[in-house]
């Protein structure tokens, strides 16, 4: 499938330089520019996971937010998704490392989920754009939305 979607990348690419080349040139120097920008970060984010799996064995993240650790689990998960300033393109490979070292399918969509919708670390620029009310009750439905989508998780794969 990887293979695929790189010959077709490729294959597109190619067309452009041929059909303008200058354009080309111009959006691969972006592409590159966004790259350079987006890398710190992610390094940054994989680093942090690779201390923390080193901290903390698989025992003990199956034991925290594992599927034995229930609806506390969850929980724990979806106030540390809440806190955490993730980007996605790193957030689901770091939920997959989360998965592979025996954390939960419902801790681990409660935590994708929070990360992804509830923004507490962004709540005061939330609060200049939208007004303090508004902030709130969109962080609050968002964060009580993803206990639904971790429900649904946990009926869909167990």
């Amino acid at each position: 499938m990887n293979l695929a979607l790189y010959g077709v990348t490729l294959f597109l690419l190619t067309l452009s330089y041929f059909k303008d080349k200058n354009k080309t040139k111009k959006s691969l120097k972006k592409a590159l520019k966004s790259f350079e920008n987006i890398l710190p970060q992610f390094l940054g984010v994989i680093v942090l996971v690779g201390v923390l799996l080193a901290v903390f064995n698989p025992e003990t993240i199956s034991k925290v937010i594992g599927n034995q650790s229930g609806w506390i689990g969850v929980l724990v998960s979806g106030i540390i998704g809440s806190v955490t300033l993730i980007p996605g393109f790193v957030a689901f490979p770091t939920a997959s490392i989360l998965l592979e070292n025996g954390a939960g399918y419902m801790q681990v969509a409660a935590f994708i989920s929070t990360l992804m919708m509830v923004g507490l670390v962004t709540l005061p620029v939330e609060v200049e754009y939208f007004g303090k009310r508004l902030a709130i009750f969109r962080n609050l439905m968002a964060f009580i939305f993803s206990f639904v989508v971790a429900y649904i998780i946990g009926i869909v794969v167990v």
